[in-house]
């Protein structure tokens, strides 16, 4: 049998990993961890380790950080993407954001250069109330934020995953773009008190105008390229484009994407959200 390579960039986050463990499963496939703490490391902003990382690689997962709508997102994929297909690489999975018209830009510009692709939109992960940067305000019972009358049709990691997954080892999705959503729209209110059910906490949610959350975020020290993101997303992403939910799990496969309350069970029970 012969062994396919494939590189997964991003293998510290929150898809990258999963998607690293589901293929390091399967004997045919050799899998290069594309992170800065690796043997070969991976770093957007050092173009000068891309080559080592993509030596002798069949196929890559391409997640990009902080998000492909920073500025410098566009120049880095398109360099990395003729690069890569230089060097050999036959196909090229992007991860890329529901409704962000920036991350439209960087797909472009994967269908252009990649001799083959699959294009992974996605929505809100389920994992960024566990895993991120709601966790903290869910652990001291008090989430704030903007934009409160939203709805978002969160998706679970395991499901964007499995589909990123799929789409790496078979033929059959090249050339495809899919938008993955999870089956119902929710608020960020009526997510965090399903958390809350879920968990047995009393979690209380405050809405903040735009410019409110902003100097909280600032009032916290966090770093302003992060205030930059969240603030696009919040601003742009979250106003009514992605309201709407589709059925491209099911279709890639074969079962209902996860439901955001089965996430907040399932996660309750690890204990994440009780400090």
């Amino acid at each position: 049998m012969t062994t396919k390579k494939i590189l997964v960039l991003g293998s510290n986050g929150k898809t990258g990993r999963r998607v690293a463990a589901r293929l390091q499963q399967i004997e045919t496939i050799e899998v290069r961890l594309g992170s800065r703490s690796e043997k070969t490391p991976f770093d957007w902003e050092k173009p000068e380790l891309w080559k080592a990382a993509l030596q002798d690689i069949h196929t890559v997962y391409i997640t990009f950080q902080p998000d492909l709508a920073v500025p410098f997102a566009t120049t880095a994929i398109e360099i990395f993407t003729r690069l890569a297909t230089a060097s050999g690489i036959q196909k090229m999975v992007l991860l890329s954001g529901r409704g962000e018209k920036e991350a439209q830009v960087c797909e472009e510009i994967v269908k252009n250069n990649a001799k083959n692709w699959t294009i992974v939109r996605a929505s809100w992960f389920n994992q960024n109330f566990s895993e991120s940067f709601f966790l903290d305000p869910i652990l001291a019972g008090i989430v704030a934020l903007p934009r409160a009358e939203a709805l978002e049709p969160f998706t679970d990691a395991d499901d964007i995953a499995a589909v990123v997954t799929a789409s790496l080892l078979e033929e059959k999705h090249n050339g495809k773009t899919y938008e993955l959503t999870g089956p119902r729209l929710l608020t960020f209110q009526q997510a965090v008190q399903e958390i809350a059910e879920a968990s047995g906490r009393d979690i209380s949610f405050q809405e903040l105008t735009l410019a409110e959350y902003t100097q909280m975020l600032q009032e916290y020290q966090i770093p302003e390229d992060h205030i930059w993101l969240v603030n696009y997303l919040f601003e742009h992403v979250l106003d009514g484009r992605n309201s709407s939910i589709t059925n491209d799990i099911e279709k890639v496969l074969g079962r209902k994407a996860k439901d955001f309350k089965t996430y907040a069970q399932e996660t309750a029970k690890t204990g994440i959200w009780n400090g």
